[in-house]
C-alpha cells in the first residue's frame, strides 16, 4: 500500500466526500483522484518515468495536492521547496537534487527565465496560474522560456483511468531538504513505506476519521503539515480547509463556518490566535483536537489557550527524517504539558549516552528513533547517513528524558539549532554568507528568545573595516537567505570569544544576549 493508491481507495469508498475546501471552492474525493491520474498520465506524457524527481516550489493550494499526488501516482519522486527561498537556495536544490520538472506558481516563472541557464537537468517548468490572474490569460504565450508548460494543460492532456507504475514500498516517494551543520541542505530520502506508514499510524493515534475537518494552515512543503494536516486527514476520507497562508481572522472564520475538528500549528500560530483581539472562544467550539509541534510551546501559552477556547492541544515530536512523527501526547491517557508524549503506534524512542546504551529513566541523553517512519537515507550522502543511522536507529542529535510513564522530555534542541515560527534556521548556513561578504572577518549566529516567532536570529560581527554598517549587511543577507533566515539583530564586536582550541564559543554570544534582557 502507498499514497496515491490509499487516495484512490478512499475515492471508490467516498467519491461525493469534500477532500478539500479552498477559497470558497470544494472538490470531491472523485473529482481529486480524477485530477490526479490526469496529471500523473501528463507527466508521463512529458516523458517523466518511474524514479524521476519532481519538484514542488508551491505555497498551500490545490495545485500543491494534486502536482504530489500526482507525481507519486506517477511514481516519480517528489522534492518539496520553500517558494520564498533565493534564487541560490532554490538552484542548489534543483541540481544537487537532479530535478528534471518543477511545478511552480506562474509569479516565480521570471525567476526560472533568469536561472535557466544553471539548471542544465530540468526539463520543463509547469506553470500554476494564480487565483489573481485574469480569466483566460495564457501566461505560456507570453513567456521566453522555452520549457513553460501550464498545469491546466498538463492535466488536460491526461487520462483519468491512468493508473501508473507499480510502486515498491522501498521506492523513494519524497526528499525533503534539511539544512545540514556543513551549510549546504541534506535530502532526507522518504519511502513510500515511511511516507504511508507515518501518515497512517498518525491518522490511527489521534483518531482521524472521515468525519474530521482539518484546518491545513501549516506549509504544505513542511513534513510536519505533509504528514499530519495533508496525507493523514486524506488517506482516513477526511476534509482539508486549505488556507492559503496563516491568519488569526481566517482561521477563526473557516472553524466556525465549515465546523472543524482538528487544527495543526506551531507554538507561533498559538500565540497568535490567543493574542487575536476579535478570537471568539465559540468559534472554535467545534474543535476536538489543537495539534502542536516545529518547537516547544511553552506550558503558559499551552494553558492559556486551552482555558481561552476550551479544546485540548496535543504536543508531540517529529523531523523531517523520521517522516516526521515519532511521538505525541496520547488521547486515552492525560496529557503532560511540556512533554512530547509517548511512542506512537509502530515507532520507538529510546534516549541513550554516547556509547548508544540506554540511560535509566529521567537521565537525559540522545533521543534516538526506530521504526517504518524512518528515512532510507539521505541523498548522495552515504557518510552522513551512515553516522545518523546506526543499526536501524536514528541519531536524533536531540537531548532528551523519559519519565516512568514513557512519557518523553526534549531538554535541549540539536546543537544551536534555531526555530523562527517553526522553521529550522541553522547558525552554520546563515554564517556562511556572513562570511562570504568581503568587509566581514569573523561571524556567528546564535538564536534569542522573540515573543512572536519563538526564536530569532542574532549575529555577532567582526568587520574588516568599520564602515560596514547595520543596514548593508542586512540588505546584503537579504540576496542570499529566505526572510526567516536573516538576522533580526546584528551585533559588532572587537572579538569573538573562543575556546583553548579557537573554536567560537556560541553559547558565551548566546549569554550575553540573555544577560542583557
Amino acid at each position: 500500500m502507498n499514497l496515491s493508491v490509499q487516495l484512490h481507495e478512499t475515492a471508490s469508498n467516498f467519491p461525493d466526500k469534500m477532500a478539500y475546501h479552498f477559497l470558497g471552492q470544494q472538490t470531491s474525493y472523485g473529482e481529486l483522484d480524477a485530477a490526479v491520474s490526469k496529471f500523473a498520465g501528463g507527466l508521463e506524457s512529458l516523458g517523466i518515468k518511474k524514479g524521476d524527481h519532481v519538484a514542488l516550489l508551491l505555497g498551500n493550494s490545490p495545485y500543491f495536492v494534486i502536482g504530489l499526488y500526482g507525481a507519486l501516482r506517477a511514481g516519480a519522486t517528489v522534492i518539496p521547496i520553500n517558494p520564498i527561498y533565493t534564487p541560490d537556495e532554490i538552484g542548489y536544490i534543483l541540481n544537487n537534487g537532479d530535478v528534471k520538472v518543477v511545478i511552480t506558481l506562474d509569479l516565480l516563472v521570471p525567476l526560472f527565465e533568469k536561472m535557466h541557464a544553471g539548471l542544465s537537468k530540468v526539463e520543463y517548468v509547469i506553470e500554476c496560474a494564480t487565483p489573481q490572474q485574469t480569466e483566460g490569460q495564457d501566461r505560456t504565450k507570453l513567456s521566453i522560456y522555452p520549457k513553460l508548460k501550464s498545469f491546466t494543460e498538463i492535466v488536460a492532456s491526461g487520462s483519468a483511468s491512468f493508473e501508473g507504475p507499480e510502486l515498491d514500498e522501498e521506492d523513494v516517494g519524497v526528499i525533503l531538504y534539511t539544512s545540514g551543520t556543513t551549510g549546504k541542505p541534506k535530502g532526507a530520502m522518504l519511502t513510500q513505506r515511511n511516507l504511508y506508514s507515518n501518515a497512517k499510524d498518525v491518522a490511527d493515534y489521534l483518531k482521524i476519521t472521515n468525519d474530521d475537518r482539518v484546518i491545513t494552515a501549516l506549509p504544505m512543503f513542511h513534513v510536519f503539515c505533509l504528514t499530519v494536516a495533508l496525507n493523514a486527514p486524506l488517506m482516513s476520507g477526511g476534509t482539508l480547509l486549505i488556507v492559503p497562508r496563516f491568519s488569526p481572522k481566517d482561521i477563526f472564520h473557516l472553524a466556525k463556518t465549515y465546523k472543524a475538528t482538528v487544527f495543526a500549528g506551531v507554538p507561533t500560530m498559538y500565540n497568535f490566535l490567543y493574542q487575536y483581539p476579535e478570537g471568539n472562544p465559540e468559534d472554535l467550539q467545534s474543535l476536538r483536537l489543537c495539534i502542536s509541534g516545529g518547537s516547544s510551546m511553552p506550558v503558559a501559552l499551552l494553558k492559556n489557550f486551552e482555558k481561552k477556547f476550551n479544546v485540548l492541544v496535543s504536543e508531540g515530536y517529529g523531523l523531517s527524517e523520521a517522516s516526521p512523527v515519532t511521538c505525541f501526547n496520547p488521547l486515552d491517557r492525560p496529557r503532560k504539558p511540556g512533554s512530547i508524549g509517548t511512542n506512537i503506534i509502530h515507532v520507538e524512542n529510546k534516549v541513550v549516552n554516547e556509547l548508544g546504551e540506554e540511560v535509566p529513566v529521567g537521565e537525559v541523553g540522545e533521543l534516538i528513533v526506530k521504526g517504518p517512519n524512518v528515512m532510507k537515507g539521505y541523498y548522495k550522502m552515504p557518510e552522513e547517513t551512515a553516522a545518523t543511522i546506526k543499526d536501524g536507529w536514528l541519531y536524533t542529535g536531540d537531548l532528551a528524558k523519559m519519565d516512568e510513564e514513557g512519557y518523553f522530555y526534549i531538554v535541549d534542541r540539536k546543537k544551536d539549532m534555531i526555530l523562527v515560527g517553526g522553521y529550522n534556521v541553522y547558525p552554520r548556513e546563515v554564517e556562511e554568507v556572513l562570511y562570504a561578504h568581503p568587509e566581514v572577518s569573523e561571524a556567528a549566529v546564535v538564536g534569542v528568545p522573540d515573543p512572536n516567532f519563538g526564536e530569532a536570529v542574532h549575529a555577532f560581527i567582526v568587520r574588516k573595516n568599520s564602515q560596514l554598517s547595520v543596514k548593508e549587511l542586512t540588505e546584503y543577507c537579504k540576496e542570499h537567505l529566505a526572510k526567516y533566515k536573516i538576522p533580526s539583530h546584528i551585533e559588532f564586536l572587537e572579538e569573538l570569544p573562543k575556546n583553548t582550541t579557537g573554536k567560537i564559543l556560541r553559547r558565551a554570544l548566546k549569554d550575553v544576549v540573555l544577560n542583557k534582557n
